[in-house]
């Protein structure tokens, strides 16, 4: 089955990195979902959820702040000014 790379970055440290089977996050212009085979793009993300779907589906959010979101060769990159998992651990800007 396709599978897409995922690295969440924010300013301070890498938030979460695998195998993912969906990622969902909060663009300028509305919510973005990227599954395995998604064309390229590029987009500015507002503060709001991103929802990962990693390879055992199971879903992780994280609350982040401003940034963007790169998608090329099924590999998908988000770095943000700030993140919060759902765990609790905070990264400030």
């Amino acid at each position: 089955m396709a599978h897409l790379e995922v690295d969440l970055v924010a300013a301070d440290r890498k938030v979460w990195s695998g195998e993912a089977r969906m990622v969902s996050a909060p663009a300028a212009d509305g919510e973005i979902g990227i599954l395995p085979g998604h064309a390229p793009v590029l987009a500015v993300l507002r503060p709001g959820a991103v929802r990962i779907t990693p390879t055992d589906g199971s879903v992780r959010h994280v609350e982040v702040g401003s940034g963007f979101l790169s998608v090329d060769d099924d590999r998908v990159t988000v770095v943000v000014d700030s993140a919060q998992d759902g765990a609790g651990a905070a990264s400030s800007r």
